[in-house]
């Protein structure tokens, strides 16, 4: 089994679609109707629903039970945290592998260097 999609509703689709392909380096894949973009995220889709109601600001880590947070795995740490800072994306937590950042609707999102086949093998 592997993941098939992540769906993300937002209220700034077009915000948030730049954040995940101008920052992130997602590909558009299509748009399969009006409100909806789907990216490619190395063979999972990220499907972006645009909704009505406004992002809810919460800090990045509680007590909630739920989805936390999208981890992407990303080949060179140092280069991507110049990369986000460049972008003006502000690291929100650091551990030794992974950059914590938030989509610009407050979404969390990791970009990890730890390899999932070397966590698979313990």
């Amino acid at each position: 089994m592997r993941v098939h999609h992540l769906a993300i509703q937002v209220h700034g689709l077009e915000l948030v679609r730049d954040f995940y392909v101008r920052v992130l380096g997602l590909r558009e894949l299509r748009r399969p109707r009006e409100g909806a973009v789907w990216l490619d995220c190395g063979g999972a889709v990220l499907m972006l629903e645009q909704v009505e109601g406004e992002p809810v600001e919460e800090a990045f880590r509680t007590t909630r039970a739920g989805l936390h947070l999208l981890a992407l795995a990303i080949p060179d740490r140092e280069a991507w945290e110049k990369r986000l800072l460049a972008h003006g994306v502000e690291i929100v937590e650091r551990t030794t592998h992974t950059l914590y950042v938030r989509d610009p609707e407050g979404n969390r999102v990791g970009l990890s260097t730890l390899d999932v086949e070397s966590l698979l093998a313990r």
